[in-house]
């Protein structure tokens, strides 16, 4: 009688304790879901700009026509590529999103660049104040990545955990690592603008 009870007891703890595993995983992982969202919110809120910073280039520097299409192509390219929650375990998938994004990025800076040939452009209060809109924006994203990329090395971690494999094995492998958010080849290399 005393051993089915020790034996019930200990079956019971090692429920608890799985179940609370279990709960810590489905934490993480909508963690990571949630942080992912904010990446999204702000690289929409990125692309959102580009065609009003795209109008008032265009008034301003009728000339730059060559840079101004590489923009919207590269804004096009960017919101074309969506990705969805098991995506965000595919690294391919998820460096064909970096590149597309870092392909805008660049596009952008060699555009913010060209203020820089035109002095009425670089006074124009409109373009001054999406500059500063698309660098805020640029450190929005910037952190929302990092803030993805932290959620992501938790929630992997707590994978690598001997409670999440187990409760992963348990589960049928229900649980994936994530990939994390990172920068395409040739991102550390300032492109290159010339006139």
């Amino acid at each position: 009688m005393l051993l089915r009870w020790v034996v019930g007891l200990v079956a019971l703890l090692a429920i608890t304790s799985g179940c609370q595993s279990y709960d810590v995983l489905v934490t993480k992982d909508q963690v990571c879901q949630a942080k992912w969202g904010d990446v999204e919110a702000q690289l929409q809120r990125r692309a959102d700009l580009v065609p009003n910073l795209v109008a008032t280039v265009r008034g301003s520097a009728k000339h730059e026509e060559e840079t101004l299409q590489q923009v919207v192509q590269a804004r096009a390219a960017a919101t074309n590529i969506t990705l969805k929650a098991e995506d965000l375990e595919d690294p391919a998938r998820m460096a064909a999103f970096a590149k597309a994004q870092d392909a805008l990025k660049g596009a952008l800076s060699r555009l913010l660049l060209v203020q820089e040939q035109y002095p009425d452009l670089k006074a124009n209060a409109a373009y001054h104040d999406l500059q500063i809109q698309l660098e805020g924006t640029e450190n929005r994203i910037l952190r929302s990545r990092e803030e993805y990329n932290a959620a992501v090395g938790d929630y992997n971690a707590e994978l690598g955990h001997v409670r999440g494999i187990v409760v992963n094995r348990a589960t049928g492998r229900t649980f994936k690592p994530r990939v994390y958010f990172t920068a395409s080849p040739g991102a550390a290399t300032a492109p290159t603008v010339s006139f």
